[in-house]
């Protein structure tokens, strides 16, 4: 199945825009442990607060440092948390953002483990699950058959051959 989600053109927009400013701004360097930990800090309070506004400018230098530093590079495939239906979840933008900063965040904390994918896309649906469920907390009608259906295969422990299976059948050449 592939897709052409209204949200994978915004995904895309914001990557090329920065990679754009990226570009004409001097070539950086490898991140900086320092810049690493804010990362990472970072995309743990997303998953905990996922709409706080306050964390926008956090969001945003996170994004770009992404999109900027040579030495940490993440594939996005938003099939494990789109689901089938085609219906538009309204916080599916926070939602692939954090399956992004969360798989970036996974090869940050297991450096070992950085050119295993089926462990990185994993890390990031679970992060996209953990915003999901902080969205609930504080928005109980704003569900998702799509991500409801990802809790359901966590809880049975089925999680990790679903994202794998879906990944190979939607993301990859």
């Amino acid at each position: 199945m592939r897709y052409s989600r209204p949200l994978l053109p915004l995904v895309l927009v914001l990557a090329i825009a920065a990679a754009a400013i990226a570009q004409n701004e001097a070539k950086r360097g490898p991140s900086t442990p320092e810049e690493r930990q804010r990362f990472v800090a970072i995309t743990h309070k997303m998953e905990d607060s996922p709409l706080d506004e306050g964390l926008r400018n956090e969001r945003a230098w996170a994004l770009k440092w992404l999109v900027e530093i040579p030495d940490i590079s993440v594939s996005v495939c938003i099939a494990p948390i789109d689901g089938p239906s085609k219906k538009k979840y309204k916080y599916s933008p926070e939602l692939t953002v954090q399956l992004t900063f969360s798989s970036a965040a996974f090869i940050i904390e297991h450096p070992d483990q950085a050119k295993d994918g089926d462990a990185q896309h994993l890390a990031g649906v679970e992060g996209a699950i953990k915003a999901y469920q902080s969205i609930l907390k504080t928005k109980p009608d704003a569900k998702s058959k799509a991500m409801d259906d990802l809790l359901e295969k966590q809880h049975d422990g089925k999680l990790a051959d679903y994202v794998q299976e879906t990944w190979r059948a939607n993301c990859t050449k």
